[in-house]
């Protein structure tokens, strides 16, 4: 668990809205439902809380054109991904559109890490090329600060 702060971790808190992604996408549960049941996990209490929820809510709300900034970088549709690349993308492309706060790399690096614990076999790599080439768009400043380190 990395990038403890006072709330909680958020590395935690991307894990628990992945898993409340995943369940909503497969359900079709109502979102709030889906929320509160994985609240009920037992180690939820070391997650950042308020993160998860504007991870997860975000995602929701902003889902339509969270999907129009990566449609541009996938190599297939992304109702062609599995539900979990599919989370994760959504995850990262929220942070780095709506984060500042968060690095560039570490959204990056956090969707990286969520594709190795739960993705497919070399997901994570698809994950952190389609991620990086959205980072070079919303974040060009400090993409381009960072590149000439």
């Amino acid at each position: 668990m990395k990038q403890t702060t006072k709330g909680g971790s958020r590395s935690l808190s991307r894990e628990y809205a992945l898993r409340a992604l995943y369940a909503q996408h497969m359900t079709g549960q109502d979102s709030v439902d889906v929320a509160a049941h994985v609240r009920e996990d037992k180690d939820f209490k070391k997650a950042n809380e308020a993160y998860y929820e504007t991870l997860f809510h975000g995602v929701l709300k902003e889902q339509a054109d969270l999907e129009l900034k990566l449609a541009p970088h996938l190599d297939r549709g992304l109702e062609e991904l599995s539900p979990i690349e599919r989370g994760i993308l959504l995850l990262g492309a929220h942070e780095l559109v709506n984060c500042p706060d968060v690095p560039y790399r570490v959204a990056i690096n956090e969707a990286v890490e969520l594709a190795k614990k739960y993705g497919g076999t070399d997901g994570h790599k698809y994950v952190n090329g389609v991620l990086d080439k959205l980072a070079k768009l919303m974040r060009p400043e400090e993409f381009k600060q960072n590149t000439q380190k």
